[in-house]
């Protein structure tokens, strides 16, 4: 421990939270105690609480790093194209891309967001998670208005509703094609990559212009 302690906290907080994050994913969140994620991460049980005062704590931090993680997923999604159908196609690629390096992350981006700050008790993770998460936000809304402003998108489309429906959907099918591929390929005949992009497709042709789709 003599090195240890010369460490940063930060180096402190991410290796006992990621050896959480895999305890997590083996056992479930209920499922972990304290002391299980204190020996796993060699740790001492009072050492553990100098850097995350109870698990609710511990999840808060695993969440806030899921939503970084997404938000920098869709950032460079966005970037690299200003044609609207190219940067939903990398948006749907790189949500694929995020659940499959970050499976545990993935599931806690889906999670429930604390939006209720008017008391004392909530945590600081739970604000910077809410503010990351209208960050990603945002950036859905001005790729929507940007479409919409292109002559790509319907203009008839209310955005705020779209941005949450887009979320609900495209997730749906990640999770799907995650769950029941051996299904999918049994019962339709087609691979769980074919089953994503006749999704994400039939998605996108119900928000878009279609008197100008094939441009």
């Amino acid at each position: 421990m003599g090195r240890r302690k010369k460490e940063p906290g930060s180096i402190h907080r991410q290796n006992i939270a990621s050896t959480a994050q895999e305890l997590f994913m083996q056992k479930g969140i209920e499922g972990t105690s304290m002391n299980e994620i204190a020996q796993c991460s060699g740790y001492s049980k009072a050492t553990l609480y100098v850097y995350f005062k109870n698990k609710e704590e511990l999840v808060g931090f695993l969440v806030l790093e899921s939503m970084e993680k997404l938000y920098t997923h869709i950032f460079d999604a966005l970037k690299n194209s200003n044609r609207t159908k190219d940067r939903y196609d990398n948006i749907c690629q790189s949500l694929v891309a995020y659940q499959q390096e970050y499976p545990f992350y993935f599931q806690l981006a889906l999670s429930e967001i604390n939006i209720d700050f008017t008391h004392t008790d909530f945590l600081p993770e739970e604000m910077e998670t809410f503010k990351v998460g209208e960050k990603i936000n945002d950036m859905i809304r001005r790729f929507i208005q940007d479409g919409i402003d292109a002559g790509d998108l319907r203009t008839d489309i209310p955005i705020l509703p779209t941005i949450f429906s887009f979320w609900g959907m495209l997730s749906g099918l990640i999770v799907t094609a995650e769950n029941k591929h051996a299904y999918i390929e049994q019962a339709i005949g087609i691979t769980r990559d074919e089953f994503l992009s006749y999704g994400f497709e039939t998605l996108y042709r119900a928000i878009a212009n279609h008197i100008t789709e094939g441009r």
